[in-house]
């Protein structure tokens, strides 16, 4: 006999501790997945109790239902759509009146809700009670005390949903607040006209949806046009005359009136049932800390050197795990070279696979730690402070303080990806502000474009690597803010969204939540080169070896290396001048050289990068320098092993081989002028292929994605052009 299953829509405002809740009822048994279409995350996961099967589905962290951002919208549209048997609505208790707001909505949908007041031991270091008898009496639904962090309050809350799931049984009541005397007699006929007319009666309470047309709600006003088109006109023009209205009598807007009423509705409310003890009252530590951390003068200060010491952290603890991932991919392909014929499959698993995924999976441990650094600070509220430190900078450049967070995710911190600072800006509001930070977060120096920078830096400023570094970063942040700047004021025009953003206290992060938190961001990381950069690493192997050289051409060479190889043996049968034999071995390995150089330029790749050499000349790129960069369109992360190949052609000592950066070094055509060039045109350059898809999902449109991909090409170009025309005007 099967179960009986419950579905229960876990919510709650962001910082509330509702993952932490989540996980702490579902344990490991958790699906991830994507809300259907969208990247927004959708975790689900599953409990038996007693004949019960639970099913939790933990939506986005929202501050209410409007459809302001994606993940408002998922939140409400799940709610209203799959219309789950009950809500957990988990608040910070220590914030109760604003986290009310968002559980106020929820209660205007219908829906059966229990409150879970979180942090309840927070609330009471504070000296601070909460009368949850006298809240749920009021609101006439279930209050629960929890602390999910240590699992408190778990079992009672399993009880109450068990309890209201039998005693609803599926029944729906509305949540009805009075909005005053003016917007109350339209809301009335509004309601009346939706009821008579079953007008999106099957998705929401018909009060709810007049509701939300006086708001102004475009997601509604689209979906009733769509339904019943007389109609959604009719309402669209009663709640323009009552926004009129209220603008000429109050000066304000209905949106701003229902936000003021359901505030008085919450702040009644809560009257005799928070109560502070006078005693014990007293400065909360968080706000100690944060006249200190968010100083206008030592706040900047102390970030910046927070953020520099996660780069060293990261670098310094990093480098050992990184070595072993690479020594474990080097014995991989030796293996593989020992078991597998020479040859075109050869070629393509050492070359093609294990050198391009394993290029990219060695650095899967400075990008866990980086991760889990992130992780801390979000966990212990502090990104929530550099938001709000950073917000009235990013205003200037028509940016939103929220917009930091995609930023740093990207690279802003090095060592960062672009594809999850990209779904980052779904916590922005403004689709303005939103599309202008994820056009330019992949200008930050992201974990795959570190290695050639580290590389360049290496080789033509040995004694000044850390500043290079630094400046390469500094460089990406005012790139990405003066471009930002730009496209506020030309494409992207629109008035700014106030800067609202609650600043949770301070909390010690459990070790539970960092592990999860790291492991969810680096498996996407990870799944990424098992799967993208794998099939592009393929691709580039191909496209650097067909079309296969002419046989006569190779015969020429053949022809050649024998007449070598014999004339070394007759000097060695005469017992002759080693100088002679190691002259000669020298001309063999150049021979093959040769040989190979001719293939790449020859192939796919080689030709294409030839047929641009006479544009990118201006930049200082020579054509295999362009195959790298054609290979970094699909992901950044080749562009290190594709000029690794490029340059092992002219390779000439045997007995001693030599890296990358000696061959480059020794390379007549470097120099510092080209070398900078290079970095800028890497650094600000179209995004990767995965990064473009993001952007074309978050955006919904391919249009932006394309604009991204060819607006950063030509800005990169032009500014690297200028560099090293100037550089060779001044004589470097």
């Amino acid at each position: 006999m099967s179960k009986k299953k419950i579905i229960i829509a876990l919510a709650g405002n962001p910082n509330s501790g509702k993952t932490t809740l989540f996980n702490s009822l579902t344990g490991s048994r958790q699906h991830v997945g994507n809300y259907p279409g969208i990247t927004v995350e959708k975790k689900e996961g599953f409990i038996e109790v007693q004949d019960r099967l639970l099913h939790f589905v933990d939506l986005p962290g929202t501050y209410s239902l409007t459809a302001y951002s994606q993940e408002e919208l998922v939140a409400r549209n799940f709610l209203a759509k799959e219309k789950p048997d009950l809500v957990v609505d988990v608040l910070n208790a220590g914030a109760l009146e604003r986290n009310l707001y968002l559980a106020v909505q929820i209660m205007e949908l219908g829906i059966p809700v229990i409150l879970a007041l979180n942090m309840m031991d927070e609330v009471r270091q504070k000296g601070l009670t909460i009368n949850t008898e006298l809240l749920s009496k009021r609101l006439k639904v279930p209050v629960v005390e929890t602390v999910a962090r240590q699992g408190l309050g778990k079992d009672l809350l399993i009880q109450n949903i068990i309890e209201l799931a039998d005693s609803s049984a599926g029944s729906w009541t509305p949540l009805n607040i009075s909005y005053g005397p003016d917007l109350d007699p339209v809301l009335q006929q509004m309601t009346e006209k939706i009821e008579q007319n079953h007008f999106l009666t099957n998705l929401y309470p018909p009060r709810w949806t007049a509701l939300k047309y006086l708001e102004g709600d475009d997601e509604i006003r689209a979906l009733g046009l769509k339904t019943n088109k007389t109609l959604a006109r009719e309402l669209e023009q009663a709640a323009t005359r009552i926004a009129e209205h209220c603008q000429k009598t109050l000066n304000t807007y209905p949106e701003a009136i229902v936000a003021d009423y359901r505030y008085g509705f919450i702040s009644s409310l809560l009257k005799d049932v928070i109560k502070r003890d006078t005693h014990k009252e007293r400065i909360a530590i968080s706000d100690r800390i944060d006249r200190v951390l968010t100083h206008k003068f030592f706040g900047p200060l102390i970030m910046a050197l927070i953020l520099y010491a996660i780069y060293k952290f990261t670098f310094w603890l990093g480098e050992i795990p990184m070595n072993w991932v690479e020594n474990l991919f080097a014995w991989m392909a030796d293996t593989a070279t020992s078991l597998i014929p020479p040859g075109l499959l050869q070629s393509m698993v050492v070359s093609g696979i294990i050198g391009g995924v394993g290029g990219v999976l060695s650095f899967v441990p400075l990008i866990a730690l980086m991760f889990m650094c992130i992780a801390f600070l979000e966990d212990s509220g502090y990104m929530a402070r550099v938001a709000y430190m950073l917000d009235r900078v990013f205003r200037i450049f028509g940016l939103h303080g929220c917009s930091v967070m995609p930023f740093i995710i990207s690279g802003g911190i090095a060592g960062g990806c672009a594809v999850p600072g990209v779904m980052a800006t779904r916590t922005l509001r403004s689709p303005k502000e939103k599309l202008a930070t994820l056009l330019t977060v992949p200008f930050m120096p992201c974990g795959a474009k570190l290695p050639v920078f580290i590389l360049l830096v290496g080789v033509f400023f040995p004694k000044n690597k850390p500043t290079v570094l630094f400046l390469i970063s500094m460089t990406a942040w005012a790139a990405a803010l003066i471009v930002s700047r730009i496209l506020r004021s030309t494409i992207i025009r629109g008035a700014p969204t106030p800067f609202v953003m609650e600043l949770p206290p301070y909390r010690y992060p459990t070790l539970r939540g960092l592990l999860i938190h790291t492991w969810e961001r680096t498996w996407q990381y990870i799944k990424k080169a098992g799967t993208v950069i794998l099939a592009i690493s393929i691709l580039l192997w191909a496209a650097m070896t067909f079309p296969s050289l002419p046989d006569d051409q190779v015969h020429k060479f053949t022809q050649h290396k024998t007449e070598i190889e014999r004339q070394i043996q007759e000097v060695k049968a005469q017992n002759g001048d080693q100088a002679i034999i190691l002259k000669l071995n020298q001309l063999l390995t150049q021979l093959d050289a040769n040989l190979a150089q001719e293939r790449l330029r020859y192939s796919l790749a080689g030709r294409l990068g030839t047929l641009l050499e006479p544009v990118t000349r201006w930049a200082g790129f020579d054509w295999k320098i362009n195959i790298s960069l054609i290979g970094g369109f699909a992901a950044k992360e080749v562009i290190v092993s594709t000029l690794g190949t490029a340059y092992s052609l002219g390779q000439v000592e045997v007995e001693e081989p030599i890296s990358l950066a000696d061959k480059i070094a020794r390379d007549p055509g470097w120099d510092v002028k080209r070398a900078v060039s290079l970095i800028l045109f890497i650094l600000l350059y179209a995004p990767c292929l995965v990064t473009i898809v993001a952007i074309a999902k978050e955006t919904g449109s391919w249009h932006w994605a394309l604009f991204s991909m060819v607006f950063n090409t030509l800005f990169a170009f032009v500014l690297a052009t200028a560099v090293y025309q100037g550089m060779s005007l001044l004589g470097n």
